[in-house]
């Protein structure tokens, strides 16, 4: 063999190793470089999972309260119960009396709650009836929710008074021919006093502790009076604010402390019928917060104060629902948030 081809056959030797080598390296570069992609999928799951725990407290803790807090109990506490998976949260309804404000005040009087929601003040009388027990309660608000009205979408009026509302709920006002409207009997419909929160505080802050008219309907549920509101022309109702607003089948109507200015309580343009439900009516949370909006009113966590761990607990939840993260929960919830 010449020297020429072995020079040849070597450096072939040499080269070919050289070449399979680089091309391996080449091949699984992916494998051994992390991708930007996954990073970014790790990154967006982060920003899902729930913020860091800041209650330190640990047990099971039953509370309850106000109808009202409904949405709240479902959308915000959820989140909560992941978040601090040692601070369980148990619902408790009363075992004879239908839940609401009250009874769930009563209840936690009586020890069979650690803390309760309600959607309106301590009265006097729970308050002595709390210190012969040997302790006080403590009201804390965490969230502005306000009373809309709701009415048959046939009914054609620009809005109500506060003062015309008392007169068709006190039975003064019984044709809605007489606050502008078609010559139309008023069906006024609402849940008894001793549903909860929500009608205890329209009787005393709209009705100005007036007693209900002889012409009054009485239903039990919110759900099933929007139902007879849709039914009948003439039918009226007022509810929570995030109860009534989103809802296809009734309106709500703009109120005013008098005639020359009405309220919008959802955002404008209004969505018709034949929008919903794709398209829902939102709350117009600046005029709940700015207080421009006639009838509005705080959530509050009850708090025993006790000195004990029911009290540390009560104070935990209503510190957790104003934090940052509370806060926006709340509203998506469909509240107006205090912070």
């Amino acid at each position: 063999m010449s020297q020429k081809n072995e020079t040849l056959i070597l450096f072939l030797a040499i080269i070919i190793p050289v070449c399979l080598i680089f091309s391996g390296l080449w091949f699984f570069r992916d494998i051994w470089q992390p991708k930007s992609t996954v990073s970014n999928a790790n990154n967006i799951d982060n920003q899902s999972l729930p913020s860091k725990c800041d209650i330190s407290i640990e047990g099971t803790f039953n509370y309850g309260g106000s109808t009202t807090w409904a949405p709240i109990r479902k959308d915000v506490d959820s989140v909560l119960q992941q978040t601090c998976p040692r601070f369980v949260l148990r619902y408790v309804q009363p075992a004879t009396e239908k839940p609401g404000s009250g009874t769930g005040i009563k209840m936690l009087i009586a020890n069979q709650l650690a803390f309760s929601q309600s959607s309106r003040s301590v009265k006097g009388e729970e308050n002595v009836a709390a210190k012969n027990r040997g302790f006080g309660l403590q009201e804390i608000p965490v969230a502005i929710d306000g009373i809309v009205i709701a009415v048959n979408l046939k009914l054609n009026i620009p809005g109500l008074t506060i003062n015309q509302i008392q007169g068709i709920y006190t039975g003064k006002i019984t044709n809605w021919q007489e606050v502008g409207g078609p010559n139309l009997p008023i069906t006024p419909i609402t849940r008894s006093q001793a549903a909860g929160g929500t009608v205890e505080f329209f009787i005393e802050n709209v009705l100005e502790n007036t007693s209900f008219g002889k012409n009054i309907s009485y239903i039990d549920t919110t759900t099933e009076a929007l139902r007879k509101v849709a039914q009948i022309d003439g039918a009226i109702y007022y509810a929570s604010a995030p109860e009534v607003i989103p809802q296809c089948d009734i309106k709500t109507l703009p109120i005013g402390r008098d005639s020359q200015r009405f309220i919008v309580p959802y955002q404008e343009p209004y969505i018709p019928k034949s929008e919903c439900p794709n398209k829902r009516n939102q709350l117009n949370t600046a005029v709940f917060r700015s207080g421009d909006y006639p009838i509005t009113r705080n959530l509050f966590v009850i708090v025993k104060q006790n000195g004990q761990i029911d009290e540390q607990a009560g104070k935990a939840y209503a510190n957790w629902l104003l934090t940052s993260q509370g806060q926006q929960l709340i509203e998506k919830a469909g509240f107006i948030r205090l912070k």
